[in-house]
């Protein structure tokens, strides 16, 4: 079994290294650093904070979900799918068109 993790902590963590030496079926394998773009959860956790966590505050758990429940339901209303890295730039317009008659 292969756990894939992105936590730099994680790589040097003494009660890590103790637990995966008493499991030797699991190993550990990481992000490659500087690669945060590779964990697709990363992204999602950030727009789901932003739908449902910003400004807010709750007073028990079930505000937290019920905050969860819509913000999913919104997201998932609008969902496009993923596009690896930045669009291309749109072409300029040029404000004035120059024409030379010779």
């Amino acid at each position: 079994m292969v756990v894939i993790t992105d936590n730099l902590s994680s790589r040097s963590s003494w009660k890590v290294r103790q637990w995966l030496l008493r499991h030797p079926r699991i190993r550990q394998v990481f992000i490659p650093a500087k690669a945060c773009r590779l964990n697709l959860a990363e992204g999602w956790w950030r727009l789901l904070r932003k739908a449902a966590f910003a400004g807010q505050t709750f007073a028990d758990a079930t505000e937290i979900a019920h905050a969860l429940t819509i913000a999913t339901a919104q997201l998932n209303t609008c969902a496009q799918p993923w596009i690896w890295g930045r669009p291309p730039p749109r072409p300029r317009t040029f404000r004035r068109t120059f024409v030379y008659l010779l």
